[in-house]
């Protein structure tokens, strides 16, 4: 079987033909596959999306990162720095199934895109880089995908053609960060043909073994590829054409199948019965046909009993058609992560999963069909912000290109114009009977860098914030704020606060000038005794003198507690301990007293009154409140948060807390001793020093699954792994894992660069805050002029 080359053609007619071809052809829910790829920054993901659209006849031919011509990332500081900075959802055809396919970033300033991704889809295809193995932003992705419940996924070991690539070290890896206990291999890396390029450490991939449908994927020069069955005789496999007896895939192949069989029949009795009635011979398992063996290993993978382990190299487009086969067979559709189907008639719901700003379109809402059929021209109720909105038209969205559809029906996800309040998370429904009914909300993750706005004049300044609240619409994860006069910006990082500043002019032509980024530090609770507390609030209402009581009990979380991430870290609780929702998804937000009183806390925690800073870490308890009947219900938001405040400054000033990050430092061996001083003279914590490229991450250690049962492949069936295994030269290089505070790292890749002599590299994660010594806290609060 050989691919031809196709016709060259705009992605646009592409995009028509295969709307017209979706229209004709309507497969339902159960075809559809709701996937992102999800990844480390730098795995592969934007090349695969690539590979994946040429090979469904999206693409003529495919783009390149390098050069900026890929169709998802699309926006011009996306191509000019060769980086995913937003999510593009992209609908592709494959045989008898549609993927909802999202290209996520993988750059942890970026992760507010990855969160609201993973809250809207149904399985997910994780990416590793064969030479790196498991890495930082690896296991952040990982842990968004246990925190919004997607359980089933498909493991991709990318970049085999490279040098040092080892699908046995990465294999490894996931087993030693504790991914997953059960990884199992369905292919098996052919790095060539010729048995000789193993023994010289030749690097490269010319073939996989499809080890669930016994067949052998050959590639040649020009890309095209051939399918080859294995015999099912194990006498017979030594003759094959393909390999010389010497191969080294070929001592792999019995045991990998074996074992493969094995693992899954651990889930399955009927499988386990099947087994059990073959004959005993070394053939035996040779002859179990795909057909019996793919229910079992979906049924698996959808329980995640499993973890489907696949290989190839997504810029040679090796392995692409097959790991789209493997989603299409083992990756869930709406309907298997439901209990109960929806009728067609049932009524709406859908969940608004990300907005975003489009010169020509304007206002674009992407959403998940979770019951019922949306149409275009129709009024849906927001059930989040208590507000009706006109839908104006539905679209499919394919990065860039847009087609307009007449309706989008369960499960699907598509894009909506016209609604005006809408925003990331919120719920939408068919009336204002269903308010109740709120899906589960997307939490942004917390800023831990800031810097001022500055607009060019005074005119500038009403378009300036305009344009900031704009893009808070579309980014959740960039918060606005006026301290003193000064006009805020927060971010999740200096890369993240860079991009904001490039969209703000080129989208928005907003006319101002950045000061000096700043971390965002945070305050916890003093220690003070602040019995009898404060309770009443005393104040002139329409010229009449009006007493509030609001019973509020406030103290420092224990270590042991975990804040709430949408209170910024701290806990805001009921009487009955329940946690309280914040004020926006309250059903009727100004008639609603706790509403209202979460308003007033909310404004209260978020300014310390001996700092300014945003406390955190703050246990609040609302025991009761009590108003006069003439006192409209919205003044308890102004009581409160006086109050709160009273109780905080009688608390007395609390630990500061700064963020802290964690460093991936790759040097040659040469540098290594200067980059640990650098980061132990700059407040860093040298946590492991590890060979290569692999290693720990620093976090705390933990017992890694075990390997027995999985099938690991030998060292041999990566040869150019192999070769660099003895290399002691003093180039080779070496990975620092630390953990530093960031505002002492806001220039390091400067510092790097002298160390090294311009040959390391660095990749940060966040760590979460930390509280600082009474030294480091006279510094920061001189910082912020609170000294």
């Amino acid at each position: 079987m050989l691919l031809r080359a196709r016709p060259q053609c705009s992605l646009k007619q592409v995009v028509r033909g295969f709307a017209t071809a979706a229209k004709s052809h309507d497969t339902g829910a159960s075809s559809l596959r709701n996937m992102a790829l999800v990844a480390h920054i730098d795995s592969g993901k934007t090349t695969l999306t690539e590979s994946i659209l040429l090979k469904s006849t999206y693409l003529s031919s495919a783009g390149s990162v390098d050069t900026g011509s890929t169709t998802t990332d699309f926006l011009p500081a996306e191509r000019e720095r060769g980086i995913t900075i937003q999510s593009a959802s992209i609908p592709v055809k494959w045989k008898s199934w549609t993927f909802n396919l999202i290209d996520t970033p993988g750059h942890a300033d970026f992760g507010m895109e990855v969160e609201s991704a993973s809250r809207v889809i149904d399985g997910a295809v994780v990416l590793i880089d064969s030479v790196e193995g498991v890495e930082a932003q690896t296991k952040g992705v990982w842990r968004q995908l246990d925190r919004y419940g997607v359980r089933s996924r498909i493991m991709f070991l990318n970049k085999l053609d490279r040098p040092g690539a080892s699908f046995r070290s990465s294999l490894l890896s996931l087993l030693s960060h504790r991914l997953h206990p059960k990884p199992m291999a369905l292919s098996l890396p052919i790095a060539s043909f010729d048995p000789h390029d193993y023994a010289r450490g030749e690097p490269g991939i010319q073939g996989l073994v499809d080890l669930v449908n016994w067949e052998i994927w050959k590639w040649d020069e020009t890309g095209a590829f051939t399918r080859h069955q294995l015999p099912t005789n194990y006498e017979k496999l030594a003759d094959t054409k393909l390999f010389p007896p010497s191969h080294p895939i070929l001592p792999c192949l019995v045991p990998a199948r074996t074992n493969l069989l094995e693992n899954l029949s651990m889930f399955s009795e009927e499988l386990m019965e099947t087994l059990l009635n073959l004959p005993s011979s070394p053939s035996a398992y040779l002859t179990v046909p795909a057909s019996e063996i793919m229910p079992h290993l979906r049924k698996a993978t959808l329980q995640n009993d499993i973890l489907p382990i696949l290989c190839g190299s997504a810029f040679k487009h090796i392995g692409t058609e097959l790991l789209m086969d493997y989603i299409g067979a083992l990756l869930p559709s709406p309907v298997d992560v439901v209990d109960a189907v929806p009728a067609p008639n049932a009524p709406l719901r859908m969940l608004a999963w990300k907005v975003s700003w489009d010169k020509r379109k304007g206002w674009m809402t992407f959403v998940r069909i979770y019951s019922g059929t949306l149409k275009r021209q129709s009024v849906v109720y927001n059930a989040t912000r208590n507000q009706k909105e006109r839908v104006s038209k539905l679209l499919l969205l394919y990065a860039s290109e847009a087609e307009e559809v007449e309706s989008l029906s369960f499960g699907s996800v598509g894009v909506i114009l016209g609604l005006r309040f809408t925003r990331t998370g919120d719920t939408l429904v068919s009336n204002q009977q269903q308010a109740e009914s709120s899906l589960r909300d997307i939490v942004p993750p917390p800023a831990v860098m800031s810097t001022s706005v500055l607009p060019q004049s005074h005119a500038d300044l009403q378009p300036v914030q305009e344009a900031l609240e704009s893009l808070a619409r579309t980014d959740p994860s960039v918060r606005i704020e006026v301290q003193e006069g000064q006009l805020l910006v927060h971010g999740l990082g200096s890369l993240h606060l860079e991009i904001v500043e490039s969209r703000l002019r080129d989208e928005w032509g907003a006319r101002f000038e950045f000061g000096k980024r700043r971390v965002s530090y945070r305050e916890g609770l003093g220690l003070q005794d602040i019995t009898p507390k404060p309770q009443t609030w005393d104040a002139q209402l329409a010229g009449k003198p009006v007493e509030i009581a609001i019973d509020l009990s406030i103290r420092p979380l224990t270590q042991d507690e975990e804040g709430d991430s949408l209170w910024d870290g701290n806990m805001v609780v009921d009487k009955d301990d329940k946690p309280l929702p914040l004020p926006d998804t309250y059903y009727s937000q100004q008639q609603s007293p706790l509403a209202n009183i979460g308003r007033g806390i909310f404004n209260a925690l978020s300014n310390s009154p001996h700092t300014f800073l945003p406390l955190s870490r703050v246990h609040v308890k609302v025991n009761g409140y009590k108003y006069p009947p003439e006192v409209p219900p919205s003044a308890l938001a102004g009581a409160s948060a006086v109050i709160l405040r009273d109780q905080t400054k009688l608390a007395g000033m609390g630990p500061v807390m700064e963020p802290y990050i964690r460093l991936k430092i790759t040097v040659g061996d040469d540098a290594l001793g200067k980059v640990v001083k650098d980061l132990t003279e700059h407040g860093g914590e040298v946590l492991d020093l590890a060979a290569g490229t692999s290693g720990q991450e620093g976090e705390e250690e933990a017992i890694p699954y075990a390997e027995d049962g999985i099938y690991v492949p030998p060292k041999a069936l990566s040869p150019s792994a192999l070769a660099t295994e003895g290399n002691t030269s003093s180039n080779y290089k070496r990975s620092v894992h630390a953990i530093a505070p960031l505002s002492r790292m806001l220039d390091y890749s400067n510092r790097l660069r002298a160390i090294s002599g311009g040959h390391g590299v660095f990749e940060m994660s966040n760590a979460g805050f930390r509280q600082v010594s009474e030294t480091r806290k006279t510094e920061i609060l001189r910082e912020i002029g609170r000294a």
